[in-house]
């Protein structure tokens, strides 16, 4: 198993673009109508939307290589790029998108380690993200990492309100 990780830049835009809306289908396409699954793919992951979140110096990308081969990616927010309203002291995984040839394989995992890492020598006390309501698979994922609901957010796919989880883990 060959694991490779790099930062994201405005190079990797199209391969971002590409995992970004091949995994968030996969993912949620089926319990979403294709109307509000389509309008939420033209508005979270148009090139243009991508290219700004890349540039925001408070965000960082991180592509994960799986033999050689793009296999998903995390996204971290830090400060006023996060998606709620978190003191100096958190750091928010927005994304830990990974293909789904490529689940099972570990790589959520060591993207998650990876921003647990970048947490901890920003001195971080929290790390926290968000997770819809209905992705079990993903709850239990963050529950067996360490990570505690603490409260929800509103989520919008399309017209159709949604509630995700807001999950935090405390960092020693």
């Amino acid at each position: 198993m060959n694991i490779k990780i790099k930062k994201i830049n405005s190079d990797d835009i199209k391969i971002l673009q590409e995992i970004s809306i091949e995994t968030f289908t996969d993912t949620f396409g089926e319990q979403n109508s294709s109307e509000n699954l389509k309008n939420y793919l033209e508005k979270a992951f148009n090139s243009k939307k991508l290219l700004s979140e890349i540039a925001n110096p408070f965000s960082d990308f991180y592509l994960i290589y799986f033999d050689k081969e793009p296999a998903g990616y995390l996204k971290l927010n830090d400060g006023e790029a996060q998606s709620e309203k978190m003191d100096e002291e958190a750091l928010e995984i927005e994304r830990i998108y990974i293909r789904k040839k490529f689940q099972r394989n570990g790589l959520g995992k060591f993207l998650l380690n990876k921003a647990i890492d970048i947490a901890k020598n920003q001195d971080k006390k929290i790390i926290w993200l968000g997770v819809w309501e209905n992705n079990k698979n993903a709850i239990e994922f963050y529950k067996k990492s360490g990570f505690i609901q603490s409260g929800q957010h509103s989520f919008y796919m399309g017209s159709e309100k949604q509630v995700d989880f807001i999950m935090k883990k405390k960092l020693p």
